[in-house]
């Protein structure tokens, strides 16, 4: 029976290897710098200065606070179960990081005559893995509460299990109505459609709505930030951690807003693509394009983090009852709603 030999291009080994690089730098920068960025909006909101010492504008600050962490004094409590007491961060850092895998972050780009396709995986199942991967986040936030053996912290970890259960229910039907729009599970398609076509925000207003909703909900970020109420859990399920196990939890929290809104700027608002312009007539290089692409992209994706924070100091908490009301009575009724009109409509315009 002959061999079979498999060959392997190292070079195409390299480039997944540096890019996986690159966008873990650039997730973890980002997630450092929206912390600033989330001081500053706070302090113009309350009419405050914000971190103005370290460095000029304070722009050493989250190198500040990130120091703090490393060098702060490391506690596991002794009656904590040791392994999972850290397992749990680090469950969380790493499905907070595994997200970005799937999302185009730009047009291809072409270097010393190879073509590099600006996104890690391009999978056929994109969104599947997108959620796959966040219903494992969960496990993150439950194993530390548990782990903790603290009453607050498991009663955190349940609210937060409980509340990213529910509205994954209705994220997810939020995008079935999409992928009847678009015809695929991959996150580039899409992309491409709305290139050369119309943003999905067009056709899909209440879908968005709903998915930027449970965004928030998935993110525990306020009004939904049950998990972590502070005046009532005293920090919820991280509340017996210190130093960088206690930063592991506060990045992934920072990072999953950065991902949650890179990801809908690629399903409802094109992307890497700019708006009413056909970049591709200017006859730029393939390489320019993939720049201007992904800072474009990082623009969009600004916009989703500023509304982020300007939610967080604008709009109170809500009660655990209101919050399980919003997911379970109004957001699957309208995204199963959503579901069947768009159906309809898919149907008539076929006839």
């Amino acid at each position: 029976m002959d061999s079979i030999i498999l060959t392997v291009d190292w070079l195409f080994v390299l480039e997944k290897f540096l890019f996986i690089g690159f966008i873990i730098t650039i997730s973890l920068v980002v997630a450092m710098y929206t912390t600033y960025a989330e001081r500053k909006v706070a302090a113009v909101i309350q009419d405050r200065h914000g971190p103005n010492r370290a460095g000029p504008f304070g722009l050493l600050q989250p190198l500040a606070d990130g120091l703090k962490l490393i060098f702060k004094e490391e506690i596991i409590p002794t009656s904590s179960n040791r392994w999972l007491f850290i397992l749990g961060p680090s469950l969380a850092m790493i499905t907070a990081m595994l997200t970005g895998a799937v999302i185009p972050w730009g047009d291809k780009a072409e270097i010393f005559g190879r073509t590099i396709d600006l996104q890690i995986a391009d999978i056929n199942i994109g969104i599947l893995y997108v959620f796959g991967v966040v219903s494992l986040g969960v496990y993150g936030i439950m194993i530390g509460a548990w782990a903790s053996n603290n009453k607050f912290s498991l009663m955190g970890g349940l609210r937060a299990a409980s509340q990213i259960i529910s509205y994954e229910l209705a994220m997810g039907l939020s995008l079935i109505a999409l992928l009847m729009v678009t015809g695929t599970l991959s996150i580039r398609t899409m992309v491409d459609q709305q290139v050369v076509g119309t943003w999905n925000i067009i056709y899909q207003p209440l879908g968005f709505l709903i998915f930027l909703i449970c965004a928030f909900a998935e993110c525990n970020r306020t009004p939904f930030d049950l998990a972590e109420a502070e005046n009532e859990l005293i920090g919820g399920y991280h509340a017996e951690y210190s130093s960088m196990k206690l930063g592991f939890y506060l990045f992934a929290e920072y990072i999953n807003m950065f991902i949650s809104s890179a990801v809908m700027a690629s399903l409802y608002f094109g992307g890497y693509d700019i708006p009413f312009v056909d970049e591709r007539s200017w006859g730029l290089s393939a390489n320019i394009l993939a720049l201007i692409g992904g800072g474009v992209l990082m623009a969009k994706i600004a916009f989703f983090l500023f509304f982020f924070m300007w939610v967080r100091w604008t709009i109170p908490r809500f009660r655990y009852d209101q919050l399980m009301n919003l997911g379970w009575k109004n957001l699957i009724p309208l995204a199963l709603l959503n579901m069947l009109v768009t159906g309809a409509v898919i149907l008539l315009l076929k006839k």
